[in-house]
């Protein structure tokens, strides 16, 4: 398998910071989006990389691991196993003393050196390991309102039928895993590699959701902006009447507290309702327009 630097893949230095590591997964994410790329044959590929990387580096322990072994971070706690069984038997051998596998692995570029080296120092009995199988990557598409619910849903990966619960708040472009359902793996004394589901919020024409927030716009009519009064306004959850203050002006926004997106496993919480109130012009007869003009002339 071929070394794949999670660094480069997010586009940040060795020392970023946490802060520094998920500002770039949600702009790479955004980029390198199959339903945003779907001329770009490598864009499902690029994606599956930057999602397998964001989830190694947002770890600090997945990271700490990285940093020393490479790509065989998942095997750390085995080799730190065999580690200290051999400075026990051995009276004290350190393979500390080659400088760090981890750091040779990395800086080779060869994401084997660290297994094969072992392999061949010990004969290959003494550090033998299971062999998993490879993770599937799947982006499942859903419907802004059901990303709002917690819902079990059905759908298809390699010929299989999988049901999951979909907990409300999921973000667009988060990815969550479900250990075992990934392939086989080639040796019978390994595991099944788990499924990576990267979710895709479709599009609403109501509603814009950003963060926990939702947007939206209500047409009030002139009256109502004018002298005041009531207007029904959409919300995730049916329609809610608000007062409209008298001489609102057009494009002013009103925030409904509570009325936006469910927090991610955050029970009873919820973002707020952005709404940008728009004036909606009537159809004026003559008698309305003779009055529109005396009062015109009133102001002059």
């Amino acid at each position: 398998m071929a070394f794949i630097d999670y660094y480069k893949v997010l586009g940040v230095e060795s020392n970023a910071t946490q802060e520094e590591i998920r500002k770039a997964y949600r702009k790479m994410a955004k980029r390198y989006h199959p339903d945003r790329n779907k001329e770009d044959p490598n864009a499902k590929e690029r994606f599956q990389e930057i999602n397998e990387a964001n989830e190694v580096l947002s770890s600090p322990e997945k990271r700490r691991k990285y940093d020393e072994y490479g790509e065989n971070w998942r095997h750390a706690d085995e080799f730190e196993a065999q580690r200290q069984k051999y400075n026990t038997a051995s009276g004290g051998y350190d393979f500390g003393g080659f400088g760090g596998f981890g750091d040779f692995s990395r800086r080779s570029g060869n994401a084997s050196g660290f297994s094969d080296f072992f392999e061949e120092l010990f004969g290959g009995g003494a550090f033998s390991r299971q062999r998993n199988g490879e993770d599937i990557h799947a982006t499942l598409s859903i419907p802004l309102h059901d990303a709002a619910t917690t819902h079990k849903q059905t759908f298809t990966v390699n010929g299989r039928n999988i049901r999951i619960t979909i907990p409300a708040g999921v973000q667009d472009g988060q990815t969550i895993r479900l250990r075992g359902y990934g392939n086989p793996p080639p040796s019978p004394n390994g595991t099944n590699g788990d499924l990576l589901i990267t979710f895709s919020i479709e599009p609403d024409c109501t509603f814009t959701r950003k963060g926990n927030n939702l947007h939206t716009s209500a047409n009030i009519s002139l009256y109502t902006m004018l002298l005041g009064g009531e207007a029904i306004i959409p919300t995730l959850n049916g329609n809610a009447r608000v007062t409209i203050k008298p001489g609102t002006q057009p494009d002013s926004m009103i925030r409904l507290k509570g009325k936006g997106f469910p927090l991610y496993k955050q029970e009873n919480s919820f973002g707020d309702l952005i709404v940008t109130l728009k004036l909606k012009l009537p159809q004026l007869n003559d008698k309305q327009r003779a009055l529109l003009r005396q009062m015109q002339q009133s102001e002059e």
